[in-house]
């Protein structure tokens, strides 16, 4: 039965007792000589991810990780609603993360939902069944958290800028952008965090593109018309912001953090197979990127599938992405391209730890 009690709030946390007994039940006695751990669970269209670390220096060292394709959005285009067959992949991909939890003393726990959740008209539903299923405090987060999140795991590549920095993100429903101005040389990226200017989100991503163009970008005219369409949601944020004359005058960078573009700079760069460190953080000159975009492009389905830094898993979304970054691209033509394996959950991760030695210099000035 609903109950209007207010919750007491937690002195430290700001979270309601019940909520903070639901991070407790994944504490282990057995590692309370760790320094306490934060955990980020990103929910996505497409993916379900967790992340568990540890402050180390001005970021984190990672103690867990867990990635899984559950397909939350597939049909969504097509009915506006979650399947079941989606709603029960996800959440056992969740529970899957709540065991692995408990592994841990984890001091903070943040899950989110993102475009599905928003999009679907169940979504608020399956939050509330996910919630009561796992344990986890999964909420759906709007377009402009979801901006901030990758602003905050993106801001020592943005902070190498000279003057401003476009930074976006291909999701699975939708791709969010954010215009930023870039802080003075020497900035702390932990402490100084580049300014948003302003932000855009459009409903489209790599599993609704997927699903409503299938087969279109496989053929020359259909990946130029998907350029064309993405393009034209693009512009209203031009026209405000007129970045393209910004771009001009010099001293802007173009971010990108998804799959998509790790993909494009991995075959740029021919690699051999998918290596974080060698593409996170890369800076690629234009030309680079066109040479990886081309080499997509001409691989074909059965070639897109055998690729090791693509794979069968990842064939439907392949092309997709790279119709929408080449709408970006065209749009915005900078001269290179920095390159972020690193996303919202690496985003909640600093906001939490950063939130946390805040509360630590407070309490002990």
């Amino acid at each position: 039965m609903a109950s209007d009690v207010a919750l007491p709030i937690h002195p430290v946390s700001g979270r309601s007792t019940t909520e903070r007994r639901g991070v407790d039940r994944f504490a282990s006695p057995q590692r309370r000589t760790r320094p306490p751990a934060f955990a980020a669970i990103d929910l996505g269209t497409n993916n379900c991810r967790m992340l568990v670390g540890v402050p180390s220096g001005p970021a984190f060292h990672v103690l867990d990780s867990f990635s899984r394709v559950v397909r939350l959005g597939e049909g969504l285009y097509r009915t506006g609603v979650l399947s079941d067959s989606a709603m029960d992949r996800a959440v056992d991909a969740l529970a899957i993360c709540a065991e692995r939890l408990k592994r841990w003393q984890v001091a903070e726990i943040r899950a989110i939902a993102t475009e599905a959740c928003r999009q679907a008209e169940n979504g608020a539903d399956f939050v509330a069944r996910a919630r009561s299923a796992t344990g986890l405090p999964l909420e759906t987060i709007s377009p402009r958290e979801e901006v901030g999140l990758a602003l905050e795991s993106c801001a020592s590549l943005i902070n190498q800028a000279e003057r401003r920095a476009l930074l976006f993100d291909i999701g699975g429903g939708s791709t969010e952008l954010a215009w930023v101005r870039v802080p003075g040389m020497g900035a702390d990226s932990d402490r100084n965090l580049p300014q948003l200017i302003g932000y855009h989100s459009i409903p489209v991503g790599v599993v609704t593109l997927s699903e409503r163009c299938a087969g279109w970008c496989e053929t020359e005219a259909g990946f130029a018309g998907v350029v064309d369409e993405v393009k034209a949601l693009l512009r209203p944020f031009e026209q405000i912001h007129r970045i393209g004359q910004e771009i001009r005058q010099g001293g802007v960078r173009l971010v990108g953090t998804s799959g998509t573009v790790t993909t494009i700079a991995g075959i740029a760069l021919n690699l051999d197979r998918y290596r974080r460190g060698a593409i996170d953080g890369a800076v690629l000159p234009r030309g680079q990127v066109a040479d990886g975009l081309a080499s997509i492009c001409a691989m074909g389905r059965a070639g897109l599938a055998q690729h090791p830094c693509i794979g069968p898993d990842r064939v439907d979304f392949v092309l997709p992405g790279c119709a929408i970054f080449a709408a970006i691209e065209e749009m915005w033509p900078t001269q290179d391209l920095a390159v972020a394996d690193r996303g919202l959950r690496e985003g909640m991760l600093m906001r939490m730890i950063r939130s946390a030695r805040s509360r630590h210099r407070r309490y002990n000035a």
